[in-house]
């Protein structure tokens, strides 16, 4: 017979299990040298769950090289670490382009995931600066079927709600799914810079690069530096540790829509 513990124990839900993974910037748009691979050596030193990245793994923008530029990229990739690609505009540009993404991501240019309690969708804007009405009408269909996720992180290459967000407009189609649906994160690169905004319990982020080039004041305060972020989940909260390539670790507080909050 079962003792009243272990009959409480297993009519007990179990708590979320807690990961990390890690995300990863652009790699290209002027590719710097080392810097992608010392972070994906750094990366597995983290030894996370998954890796995500924001796009723009491939210089691109031709035809006749992707497929061999695709290749030298998965020589840099960890094996054993799990790899979530977002296309970005130098991933997808062409027909020929998105059907090298899907083979060497392994996924459609607009797919999700679960890991435990959290949902994951990647958004395709690699061939238009906005979300077309086509993207956002998918985005509905995967939120609306994943709703009993608790977590959820939507994840673009392009920062298509920038404006929207700087300005603290709500009305803007993505936040308004957002808000619906429940999505604690916005996340997305293209720009090379790190950047934070809230709107109504959403988290905006823009991340920094991970190897394509440095641009303006290419000053770290303002938000232009090489990292790696770890996300560390535990049950329904995450928490960003954004770890520059020089060892200076800062948390989403740290940041702001204009760089480094206290300076």
């Amino acid at each position: 017979m079962k003792s009243a513990l272990s009959l409480l124990l297993a009519l007990t839900p179990l708590a979320a299990a807690d990961f990390h993974f890690v995300i990863l910037g652009d790699r290209t748009g002027e590719a710097q040298a080392g810097i992608y691979e010392q972070l994906w050596k750094e990366t597995a030193q983290e030894h996370p769950a998954f890796v995500v990245t924001v796009g723009d793994t491939i210089e691109g923008l031709n035809d006749a090289t992707a497929e061999r530029e695709w290749r030298e990229a998965q020589q840099i990739f960890v094996k054993g670490i799990a790899l979530y690609l977002t296309p970005g505009n130098h991933d997808i540009w062409s027909d020929l382009s998105e059907k090298l993404f899907r083979k060497y991501s392994g996924h459609p240019p607009h797919y999700s995931f679960d890991h435990e309690e959290a949902h994951f969708t990647i958004l395709d804007n690699s061939r238009d600066d906005q979300f077309s009405a086509a993207e956002l009408a998918w985005l509905e269909a995967d939120l609306r079927g994943h709703e009993k996720q608790p977590l959820k992180f939507v994840v673009s290459h392009r920062p298509s709600w920038v404006i929207d967000i700087l300005l603290k407009n709500p009305h803007s189609p993505i936040h308004q799914l957002a808000k619906k649906y429940g999505v604690q994160y916005v996340i997305s690169g293209h720009i090379h810079q790190m950047m934070h905004s809230d709107l109504e319990g959403v988290t905006y982020l823009s991340m920094p690069s991970a190897g394509g080039h440095l641009r303006a004041s290419m000053k770290y305060e303002d938000g232009w530096f090489f990292a790696l972020t770890r996300v560390e989940v535990t049950g329904t909260k995450a928490q960003f540790q954004i770890k520059e390539i020089k060892n200076r670790v800062t948390t989403l507080a740290d940041w702001g829509p204009s760089g480094l909050r206290h300076r």
